[in-house]
């Protein structure tokens, strides 16, 4: 079930979104991260708009820690989802868990389960909703950097 499409209506269309599906199986992580640094190489080579090292760094980082949850969390499969909206990248990740995920307060000596933690720092937004089956979690990253140089995160200046 590994595979991705973009939508568009010819090979000269912009790349706008892609969707790939994933089983829960070892690589699968990997292949998400893969997915999208190849889908913002896209956007950069079709200069659709800026995206900065930084960024491209940032949604590997969310689609990994997304998709890893859904992995150790959820039984079946799920899908990775990414589209461009205005000046950011919209990653979806749906799963067939029910159960919501619940950021846990800050605990450094805590030793794993800070994932939605880091997600919720670097993005732009974050929300989960509960689908027909499972749920929908849809964070959103910036793809420029500020004026000093870093990627634009959610939280002001």
């Amino acid at each position: 079930m590994d595979g991705a499409a973009c939508n568009g209506e010819g090979p000269e269309e912009e790349p706008v979104r892609v969707t790939a599906g994933y089983e829960g199986v070892p690589g699968d992580i990997a292949r998400g991260r893969e997915l999208a640094r190849a889908f913002l190489a896209r956007v950069r080579a079709a200069q659709v708009l800026p995206v900065s090292d930084r960024a491209v760094e940032l949604v590997q980082l969310v689609v990994s820690e997304l998709l890893t949850n859904a992995c150790k969390y959820a039984p079946g499969p799920s899908l990775v989802d990414l589209e461009l909206a205005e000046d950011r990248v919209e990653v979806t990740v749906w799963d067939s868990g029910p159960r919501l995920p619940v950021p846990e307060t800050a605990d450094p000596g805590r030793v794993g389960r800070h994932g939605l933690e880091i997600v919720m720092a670097v993005c732009q937004s974050f929300e989960v909703h509960r689908a027909p089956v499972g749920k929908r979690m849809r964070a959103a990253v910036r793809l420029a950097d500020d004026r000093n140089g870093t990627a634009a995160l959610g939280h002001p200046a």
